[in-house]
């Protein structure tokens, strides 16, 4: 079983910066990819940015010229790092894994949620 740990969410005024963390946790063999997805009331959750295993990333167009992802394997961290953010980057801000673990060949993992809010 793997857990994520998001942590780092809160208020912050437009035209400021934010980063969010997660961290994966339990029986991991392998981890084939990490991500952000955002998510508004009523609307549908959309990707922000992810990467592979191989450190390759992708990123949505709203976001591409001010959010960074990034990792620290060692900790099997993953962190997204925004900046120049907008009130429209209001949202709950969940992390995504696919990793592998004892008797799994892959699943997907989400965390918990963490709250950005953006507003002056």
């Amino acid at each position: 079983q793997v857990q994520l740990v998001e942590s780092g969410g809160g208020l912050v005024q437009p035209g400021g910066s934010l980063r969010v963390s997660c961290a994966a946790s339990g029986s991991i063999l392998s981890i084939y990819s990490m991500g952000w997805y955002r998510q508004v009331p009523g609307n549908q959750r959309e990707l922000v940015a992810s990467m592979t295993a191989r450190g390759g990333t992708n990123y949505a167009d709203s976001v591409k010229d001010r959010f960074t992802i990034s990792r620290d394997i060692p900790k099997n961290t993953v962190y997204l790092q925004m900046t120049s953010l907008k009130p429209e980057d209001t949202a709950v801000y969940y992390c995504n894994v696919v990793a592998r673990s004892p008797g799994v060949l892959s699943r997907t993992y989400w965390g918990q949620g963490t709250q950005v809010t953006v507003s002056s």
